[in-house]
């Protein structure tokens, strides 16, 4: 299709979108703007965008700073081994490349965290290298256009698709033939309704006329989803709270959380009380269940969480425990999973409740445990 980036490039003239990394196609800019939107809408990760930007101009910052300021500013993003993997790169850079951004795609590809899609879209459009940048939305729009049925999770569909964008890239453009690419697919032609009838490859879709637009691109696994159960103690002793830090290779590594035990399946409170681990923490005569939440159900994208937030206090602390004892007043000091810090926010408003009579505020106690 000799006219494929043509058509395309006069859609995306039209059509795209006014987002602050495309006013400056610095790698630095390029490359937090990729990894951000990785696994992020564009409307949430423009405000992350900014926000890190702000609070790490540039590379040298980023790397000078310690981990655990970049992933507080990542907080509520998720997927945080984006931000790890940022950090350490970025103390590649500085270590490796002279604190200068490489500008080959081999070398863009030996940064922590980088693989082939950032790598070509940082190369092709920061510096004009002919690499095709190929994400969910390429794969979409070019199997629905040319009627690709190879699944998109195969290696030979892999190297068909990458052959495919290779063939019809703009050699001259690539940085613009890329973003348009992936511009045209969140915009035209979305996953879901997409916009066939204002489509400038209408009468080229092979998906459209075969009426089979939904059917693509295809895909052959489809990943278990694994079920956790999540026990979070909200402790209080002492006018202090507890967390701990997650340091296995697991979600949410060297984020923060309030301790917790994980069990098999879901347990009534009296289950809890009983379990090997809990009861190897604290003393059943020594320990008040103040409130158990209802479960809370977290999806991510492998994982289903099932959740509960349980407030205890206890007079002793556990002779064994690693838990680190904080004010509440400076949780914001600690880079909190969204889930824990929501449950966080709750509990401090719900601490006070207004007394309209005398036009006070006063604590609100804990609902008793059922």
């Amino acid at each position: 299709m000799p006219q494929f980036h043509k058509i395309l490039n006069d859609w995306y003239k039209q059509n795209k979108r006014d987002l602050p990394w495309r006013s400056n196609s610095m790698p630095y800019y390029v490359w937090v703007s990729e990894i951000i939107l990785q696994q992020t809408r564009v409307d949430q990760g423009t405000d992350y965008f900014l926000r890190f930007i702000e609070k790490f101009p540039d590379i040298k910052s980023l790397a000078d700073a310690p981990e655990i300021e970049a992933l507080k500013i990542w907080q509520g993003l998720g997927y945080y081994s984006r931000a790890r993997n940022m950090h350490v790169a970025a103390r590649q850079v500085m270590n490796d490349f002279n604190g200068l951004f490489p500008e080959t795609f081999e070398n863009i590809k030996k940064l922590k965290g980088i693989g082939e899609y950032t790598a070509a879209a940082i190369a092709s459009i920061s510096f004009g290298l002919p690499y095709a940048a190929i994400d969910g939305n390429v794969y979409r729009v070019l199997s629905r256009i040319f009627g690709i049925a190879t699944p998109i999770d195969s290696a030979k569909g892999k190297k068909e698709f990458s052959n495919l964008a290779m063939e019809l890239i703009d050699q001259q453009n690539p940085g613009t033939f890329n973003e348009a690419l992936m511009e045209f697919g969140a915009l035209q032609c979305m996953p879901r309704n997409p916009g066939c009838q204002t489509c400038p490859f209408q009468n080229q879709c092979l998906a459209l006329s075969q009426a089979a637009v939904t059917q693509f691109p295809v895909k052959t696994n489809k990943t278990k989803i694994r079920h956790r159960f999540f026990n979070y103690l909200y402790l209080e002793h002492e006018q202090s709270i507890f967390l701990e830090k997650r340091v296995t290779n697991d979600i949410w590594q060297n984020l923060y959380q309030l301790p917790m035990i994980e069990s098999t399946k879901g347990l009534t409170l009296e289950e809890l009380l009983a379990n090997d681990q809990f009861r190897s923490l604290f003393d059943k005569s020594d320990t008040v269940i103040g409130s158990v939440s209802p479960e809370i159900i977290h999806l991510l994208s492998h994982q289903k969480l099932h959740v509960r937030f349980l407030e205890i206090s206890v007079s002793k602390l556990p002779a064994n425990h690693k838990w680190i004892k904080i004010l509440p007043e400076n949780l914001s000091e600690y880079p909190i999973p969204k889930l824990i810090d929501n449950f966080l926010m709750e509990k401090n408003r719900n601490q006070l409740v207004p007394d309209k009579k005398n036009n006070k505020l006063f604590l609100k106690k804990s609902a008793s445990c059922k």
